[in-house]
């Protein structure tokens, strides 16, 4: 399932994406790059999925932090709390959720429909960190599941296989009041969730299952309606000038600092822990290669902005304004990072920890030699 890696290899290559010129969408985060991290436990049985997190393995594994708006500091807190565990075991990465919602309502109940039409909980799952290739599954009250693959994120040109389905999954959701009533106030919303590995090991190098120690790139979001009562019956809420529905709100664990969820590079990092209790997100750092990566994703976002400006694309750090970057200097990349361009590609390179290169090209990929 993973594309060609180095695009800059011959022609046949180079046909395999849209022009660079068509592209024009990339944006640099808002905000500066901190991904939550969090320590996902080992379940000892497998667990029950019916929606509700009365399990040992649940109470033993810790809560993320509460979910910010999708821009991070840069917007207000949301008005509802909302927060996740994780587990896993040998056949399934396992997701529980709590969504406080004082109205619980949902209408959609066909698979893949575009469930985020209703409040929705989402998750995303880039097993490798390559921001390609990755999962994609939202769900609603009701529990109507859409589930989709995206080849390489929108802003790089899609696509988002929307008939793909994940065979074996497993969902549930529990209602802490009544859904789809609105002459009371509810508590809120649990689900639970299991992924099977023989899926997502799709995504991994190798398609091996995956191994304690692991690092997955990792992230949820929700998506808020603010609604009108009426009748016992919910409808969305309006623009009183225009009439036309108020905008969502989008809640996330790891902030985007842009309303784009599709920035891989900013999820959160989740280690599979081989341990069944205990951890804590202060346990592992981001290694060397993380850094080159990110030093190598700056220079992504510097190529098009370049590129948006000039219409081709820059050959070296100076060009691109980046020659006395303090985040290369304190990455230690600003000397040894390669860039190749052509009329409509470029690919930079960087050393990594223990002598292979990391590489990055004009759609996003990265990846080591």
């Amino acid at each position: 399932m993973r594309i060609g890696i180095p695009l800059l290899a011959g022609c046949a290559a180079a046909a395999m994406i849209v022009a660079a010129s068509e592209r024009s969408t990339v944006q640099a985060p808002g905000i500066a790059f901190n991904p939550e991290r969090y320590v996902c436990l080992r379940a000892k049985t497998p667990l029950r999925i019916d929606g509700v997190l009365d399990e040992e393995a649940w109470a033993k594994a810790p809560w993320t932090k509460a979910f910010v708006d999708i821009e991070g500091d840069l917007k207000p807190r949301p008005r509802f709390a909302t927060r996740v565990k994780m587990l896993w075991d040998d056949g399934f990465f396992y997701v529980g959720a709590e969504l406080e919602e004082p109205h619980v309502w949902a209408t959609l109940t066909k698979r893949d429909s575009v469930v985020f039409y209703d409040n929705d909980f989402e998750v995303f799952i880039d097993p490798d960190g390559d921001t390609h290739n990755y999962n994609e599954l939202e769900l609603n009250a009701l529990n109507t599941v859409w589930d989709l693959f995206l080849v390489k994120p929108y802003r790089d040109g899609g696509p988002a296989l929307h008939a793909w389905d994940i065979q074996g999954l497993k969902s549930a959701v529990a209602v802490q009041g009544t859904l789809n009533d609105a002459r009371d106030k509810d508590q809120g919303w649990t689900v639970e969730i299991a992924f099977p590995f023989e899926v997502l090991k799709e995504t991994l190098p190798g398609k091996k299952l995956p191994a304690a120690g692991d690092v997955w790139r990792v992230n949820f979001s929700r998506v808020e309606y603010r609604v009108e009562t009426g009748g016992g019956a919910y409808k969305k809420a309006a623009d009183s000038k225009t009439g036309k529905p108020l905008p969502e709100d989008n809640w996330v664990w790891s902030p985007q600092g842009l309303v784009n969820i599709h920035l891989p590079e900013m999820w959160g990092y989740v280690l599979l822990s081989g341990e069944s209790e205990g951890g804590a997100a202060g346990e592992f750092l981001a290694s060397g290669d993380e850094q080159a990566k990110r030093a190598l994703r700056k220079i992504y976002y510097w190529e098009w902005a370049y590129h948006n400006e000039r219409g081709v694309f820059a050959g070296d750090l100076k060009s691109l304004g980046l020659a006395d970057d303090p985040e290369l200097k304190a990455a230690g990349a600003d000397s040894r990072i390669a860039i190749r361009i052509t009329e409509s590609l470029f690919e930079a390179s960087l050393p990594a920890p223990g002598g292979a290169k990391r590489h990055i090209r004009q759609d996003g990929l990265v990846w080591k030699d």
